[in-house]
């Protein structure tokens, strides 16, 4: 049996977890971003998602090679009103779930197919409500 072509597009997103979990090597994370590359997907993650992931004992060096890597996303106007909608759409309050809610802003908005590693599927399930692919890492 032959694997049929990969057509070019779609993304990976990373949440915090999930780029916490790239930048230490994880095997699991290791292996999704060996198949996006294979795939010829667009590994993606929010700027606000920096914000979780970035801690004193973090590896910078590490972490500055993984971002390299990476698409980094801008948190909009447009990216932080769609937030708020989905925030809302989903009963969620921003207080607790802003990151998650510009996670899920800026996967929506990414090409498509969307698959999203995430330690946290419940809320971005909600959030995204069956529009991407959420993975629990």
């Amino acid at each position: 049996m032959t694997r049929s072509p990969a057509v070019p597009g779609g993304s990976l997103v990373l949440d915090s977890e999930g780029l916490a979990k790239s930048v230490l090597r994880d095997r699991n994370v290791t292996g999704w971003l060996a198949l996006a590359r294979a795939d010829d997907l667009r590994v993606l993650t929010s700027a606000a998602t920096l914000v979780e992931v970035v801690h004193p004992r973090i590896n910078r060096p590490a972490l500055n090679w993984t971002l390299a890597r990476l698409v980094i996303e801008p948190v909009t106007e447009q990216v932080a009103r769609q937030a708020a909608a989905l925030l809302a759409n989903a009963g969620l309050h921003g207080h607790k779930h802003a990151i998650d809610a510009m996670l899920s802003a800026t996967a929506l908005a990414a090409p498509g197919p969307v698959t999203v590693l995430t330690s946290d599927p419940d809320d971005l399930k909600a959030l995204c409500d069956g529009n991407v692919t959420i993975i629990k890492i």
